[in-house]
């Protein structure tokens, strides 16, 4: 029998929640509603979803606290896809930077909100299930740089801060957390959560290249990230977490 997904939608607006989650159940869907953080966090507490719907503008925690709490907490393996009605970019900037997996602008067609949910399952378990993501607030050492990952930037051997921006850090990020494992483009696609398939599909060779210069590779024999032809790249330097 095929799993039936849980989806929990966190939404102040009733009439929203209530008309989302009953396309969702018409499509096969299992779905759990909650008004605020308040009522989201109580019912993770007992129960099991595989995506959370989460409001950006709510009264209280507003959905960039609460994904920033989930992204920290047990519960951080949980993919969330971000509601937004603001055209302002920044916000969807920083929801994808606190770890969404990617965002919908209201008021939205609950077809696409059913298409993008898919999607993110979809890429999700794309992934080996012993995948595992460094806690935040340490420090990440390889080599003769270390990643700060509460500043999210570099320091070499001199402590000399190498700025990043917020694609290279997470790239860096993944690289670090999954170390001497090959890893093919679309899973670096997917767990730099950088979900904009035209935007990163085409660029992640760049990205990588970037990331080089950061550590400033030797592009013909890099020491960190390498190349291994028609699979993708692996990071192959020992890496070492230590708590702040």
């Amino acid at each position: 029998m095929d799993q039936i997904d849980h989806i929990m939608i966190v939404d102040d607006d009733r009439e929203i929640r209530e008309l989302a989650g009953n396309f969702l159940r018409k499509n096969g869907l299992e779905v759990t509603l909650a008004a605020d953080g308040r009522h989201m966090k109580s019912l993770l507490e007992s129960t099991k979803v595989d995506l959370i719907v989460l409001d950006i503008m709510m009264p209280g925690d507003d959905g960039l606290v609460l994904c920033r709490e989930l992204r920290s907490g047990k519960h951080r393996k949980i993919p969330i896809l971000l509601l937004t009605a603001r055209s302002d970019d920044m916000d969807r900037v920083i929801g994808l930077e606190m770890g969404a997996d990617d965002y919908l602008v209201k008021p939205f067609v609950a077809r696409e909100l059913l298409a993008r949910i898919k999607a993110i399952l979809r890429r999700t378990r794309m992934l080996p299930p012993n995948f595992q993501v460094t806690e935040p607030g340490r420090q990440i050492r390889f080599g003769a740089w270390r990643l700060d990952t509460t500043a999210r930037h570099l320091l070499d051997e001199e402590d000399t801060i190498v700025s990043l921006s917020g694609a290279e850090y997470r790239l860096l990020r993944v690289f670090l957390d999954h170390p001497q494992r090959v890893l093919n483009r679309d899973q670096l696609l997917n767990l730099t959560q950088g979900r904009d398939a035209d935007m990163f599909g085409r660029s992640i060779d760049l990205l990588v290249s970037r990331v080089r210069q950061r550590l400033r590779e030797d592009a013909r024999e890099p020491m960190y990230i390498k190349t291994v032809r028609s699979e993708g790249y692996v990071f192959s330097a020992a890496v070492e977490v230590q708590e702040e």
